[in-house]
């Protein structure tokens, strides 16, 4: 089934040139279907990147869905035209009365800030709040997934030594559940970050870890009871997202290691190869999955 956007959504273009199954919402309005609603926090510097990374793994399940755009009102983006966030984006006071299956919060290169000096901070734990009233369940990528685990579990983030950037491979628990099936009992993941979770403060707090890596860390957590998931890394990520992020860092004087067992050979000359798709699009496709069998028809039942 086709993922629903905004008629006139930049991205459209390039969704349609990858074949992603798509649908307007002049033609969506006339088909008797409940749709998965997913607020997309975004809070990327690259709007149309995410978006498309996004849409592209939405459109790969059987289920209609319904992406709708949010960013913060407390914070303007330097990397988007203001007139391309009123156009295509919703703020909490657009949304405050609606109601979601889900809210995604993405990443955002802010990591090594304390949470309480992010200037949007107080408007996300606002918008967190929110949605434990107005949306069925939460997906967390990367900072947006530490930024869940502290406000719904307080569980901290702490600094690495070094920048973590790379893909990794990560191995299941012993008993993968539901999100996991058909994953291999080992997977790439590509990370760039430099804070991490601790394995025992997820433990402590009564989540499941979903995913882990000998030199990664806790790369995927799960909560029992809320279905909340929280994906630490980033298999939503192009092929080339990691190469475009050391060359702009090495553009810049930045100092930043090659990105481990991403360029074939080492050799950063080299275009890398995307081994992590196909299960990106399997964690997304169960993800989806799940929620569309446990999540409410109605979901204005969520606020009672």
């Amino acid at each position: 089934m086709p993922i629903k956007v905004p008629d006139n959504l930049p991205a459209l273009r390039d969704l349609q040139g990858e074949g992603v199954d798509l649908i307007t919402d002049n033609i969506a309005a006339h088909q008797d279907i409940r749709p998965l609603r997913l607020l997309l926090l975004n809070l990327m510097p690259k709007k149309i990147d995410t978006e498309i990374q996004f849409a592209r793994l939405f459109g790969s399940s059987p289920l209609q869905v319904e992406m709708v755009l949010m960013t913060t009102a407390s914070y303007t983006p330097r990397n988007t035209e203001p007139a391309y966030l009123r156009q295509f984006y919703r703020s909490l006071d657009d949304v405050k009365d609606d109601y979601f299956d889900a809210l995604i919060v993405t990443g955002a290169p802010i990591e090594t800030l304390p949470f309480d000096e992010v200037n949007y901070w107080p408007e996300l734990t606002e918008i967190i709040r929110w949605s434990q009233t107005h949306c069925f369940r939460r997906l967390g990528i990367c900072w947006g997934a530490q930024a869940l685990l502290f406000a719904l579990h307080g569980l901290e983030k702490y600094p690495l030594d070094d920048k973590l950037f790379g893909v990794f491979t990560h191995k299941l628990p012993q008993v993968p559940g539901r999100l996991m099936q058909g994953f291999t009992d080992s997977f790439p993941m590509p990370v760039s970050r430099y804070t991490y979770t601790r394995h025992a403060d997820v433990i402590d707090a009564g989540l499941d870890v979903l995913a882990s890596s000998k030199e990664a860390g806790v790369g995927m957590v799960r909560c029992p009871r809320s279905g909340d998931l929280f994906v630490l890394n980033h298999l939503e990520y192009d092929a080339d997202t990691l190469g475009q992020e050391y060359f702009r860092d090495r553009n810049e004087g930045v100092d930043t290691d090659l990105p481990l067992h991403y360029f074939p050979d080492d050799d950063d000359s080299r275009t890398p190869i995307n081994r992590w798709r196909p299960f990106a699009f399997l964690l997304m496709s169960n993800w989806l999955n799940d929620l569309y069998r446990d999540t409410p028809y109605n979901l204005s039942n969520l606020k009672g």
